[in-house]
């Protein structure tokens, strides 16, 4: 039991936590009398309505972040109160291996009871009438995968409850709370640019580097770096990391709903513990091949490595010509909460003996180039053809693209977004297509090859890519927005997100690699989503009024076209503020 479990109790702060069963055993109790400890207790005097729902609830600490689990359709709920208005609030809530349907809700303190300062606790049955039966007043609700938070500046004293429920397995998540967000900040703060770059690419290496916390620069707290890799995805937390690694052991040992049991045994079917810290069975230890650490029961194709405080770091013994995902997430040794950088993805070298990538007619390659690296591609078409369409998607940064047919140069153009080259055909042709990084970063393309002009998994664009804002419609809760279409009918989708009023085009440049699509953005942040096109390309334009914005807030708006294939490509980001004063 750590010291962290007890200081909801010991110190005299605003907002109380604790679990049932650790309840149960610090508190004697009575057939008679039975009160949660508070804070202040001659301030908030109240009583659950009877031991079985006492049982399965919880209470949240202040400050601390806990670990749970639940079991699938079964809900959970926790409370916690805060005992004066005007108190800041933050709720995190992470999911590990299961998306969660989460909300928190609030209603008022029962009124003091007549026997205040008598020193006796109130009978049981005068406590129970303090307890409303209504559900509160709901502040928000969340449904996904993604670490949400809500946040407040200022909050009115209250009970509040948050219910958590998983309906796809049994999981387990982790949820943080705090009454002093300013001053705690237990989550290390990523940088301005918090992007992996691929530094260096061999056959069998990938050298990784990154920009370090701020909370380690500056703030000079310890911290340390995890890297994760693995070849299926990236992941949005350490926790749905650790999960993945251990979730074996955790759902074979997990105890069935109705059983009791303590949180102080989640160590034993896959919750770390603030006891075993340094000794996670995720953590990888010196034989492992990556580097110093391996898992005890190592997951087949997911590794974990941490490095301490270093910003560069090189992944070895890995396959060629075999795509990688690279995860890295900022750990603060003092508090064990972690925060995910942008992750990004690379392929390895082919053998030597393999100098190009084939391509084959209609599908999509992923393409890595490094630093001022080449990459050749070969396509070789199996037919005749008048027609061969190259599709090219460039993630990150501008690469160079030249295309040769029998070994007469046909094109050399710089690419960055998304573009289409359509060239003369002839029979028997063979295409070398040689992809050049840019003197900036590594590069990341998709890149498509056909000789079917109706078989393209790119959506058609309009040469222009811009998202036009019409000043003069600005409200204090609205824009209104323009971008191009085209002749053929595709799907938009349009996505908004809050950001702070410093928010530059510099740093819009640095969001994550543009072949991400909506499915990796929050459901919160979905406007709607339309079909739209016109036969008259002079007339393919289309507005779109966007409400229920707050007042004097930036947002950053992005329209993603879906093709018929599936493949989604984001327009240019577009930063827009509503109005301050209506």
């Amino acid at each position: 039991m750590t010291s962290a479990t007890f200081r909801p109790l010991l110190a005299a702060r605003r907002m109380l936590l604790l679990h049932c069963p650790l309840l149960l055993l610090l508190l004697p109790l009575s057939s008679r009398t039975q009160k949660l400890p508070t804070r202040d207790e001659e301030l908030f005097q109240m009583q659950i309505r009877d031991k079985a729902f006492f049982h399965d609830s919880s209470v949240v600490p202040d400050g601390a972040e806990i670990s749970s689990y639940l079991f699938r359709d079964t809900p959970k709920r926790y409370f916690f109160v805060v005992e004066e208005d005007n108190t800041p609030l933050a709720v995190t809530v992470t999911p590990c291996d299961a998306p969660l349907e989460w909300k928190l809700s609030v209603q008022e303190l029962p009124e003091e009871a007549s026997g205040e300062g008598s020193g006796e606790p109130e009978p049981l049955e005068q406590q129970k009438q303090q307890i409303t039966n209504e559900e509160g007043t709901e502040l928000f609700s969340y449904k996904g995968n993604d670490v949400e938070y809500f946040v407040s500046s200022s909050s009115p004293a209250g009970l509040y409850q948050l219910d958590l429920l998983s309906t796809e397995k049994d999981t387990h998540f982790k949820v943080y709370a705090t009454t002093t967000p300013e001053s705690d900040q237990p989550y290390p703060e990523l940088p301005y640019d918090p992007r992996i770059d691929v530094t260096s690419l061999g056959r069998t290496t990938v050298t990784l580097a990154w920009k370090p916390s701020p909370t380690a620069s500056l703030l000079k707290q310890p911290i340390q770096y995890c890297i994760v890799i693995n070849k299926e995805h990236n992941f949005k937390s350490l926790c749905a990391v650790e999960a993945k690694l251990s979730s074996d052991d955790a759902f074979m040992m997990a105890p069935k709903p109705g059983l009791d049991f303590s949180p102080f045994d989640f160590a034993h079917f896959g919750f770390p513990t603030d006891n075993n810290a340094g000794k996670e069975r995720g953590f990888l230890k010196s034989s492992s091949k990556f580097g110093r650490q391996t898992s005890s029961k190592p997951r087949v194709d997911l590794h974990k490595v941490c490095i301490g405080n270093k910003n560069i770091f090189t992944v070895s013994d890995l396959k060629p010509d075999t795509q990688y995902y690279f995860d890295m997430f900022a750990v603060n040794t003092n508090t064990n909460m972690s925060t995910a950088y942008v992750g990004t993805f690379a392929r390895t070298k082919e053998e030597a003996k393999q100098k190009t990538v084939e391509l084959k007619d209609g599908k999509v390659t992923d393409v890595f180039v490094k630093r001022k690296g080449a990459k050749f591609l070969r396509f070789a078409p199996v037919s005749s053809h008048q027609k061969v369409t190259f599709s090219v998607h460039s993630c990150l940064d501008a690469v160079q693209i030249q295309v040769r047919r029998d070994g007469k140069l046909l094109l050399s153009q710089s690419v960055e977004g998304v573009r289409q080259f359509q060239l003369r055909g002839k029979a028997k042709a063979k295409y070398l297509i040689r992809l050049k990084g840019s003197k900036k970063g590594a590069s990341v393309l998709k890149v498509l090859a056909t000789t079917r002009p109706n078989k393209q998994s790119f959506p058609s664009l309009p040469e222009d890519t811009r998202i036009k804002a019409f000043d003069k419609l600005r409200t204090c809760s609205s824009v209104t927005v323009a971008w191009l279409g085209t002749q053929e009918r595709n799907k938009f989708c349009i996505y908004k997100k809050e950001v702070d009023d410093n928010y530059n085009e510099e740093q819009k440049k640095r969001e994550q690699n543009q072949c991400l699509g909506p499915d990796t953005r929050k459901k919160s942040e979905k406007v709607l989503c339309k079909y739209f096109h016109s036969q008259n390309i002079q007339k393919a334009v289309t507005t779109e009024t966007i409400r229920g914005l707050q007042p004097g807030k930036s947002y950053l708006l992005d329209v993603y076209v879906i093709g018929h294939g599936g493949h989604s490509v984001k327009y240019q980001s577009k930063l827009v503020k509503t109005r301050k004063f209506c």
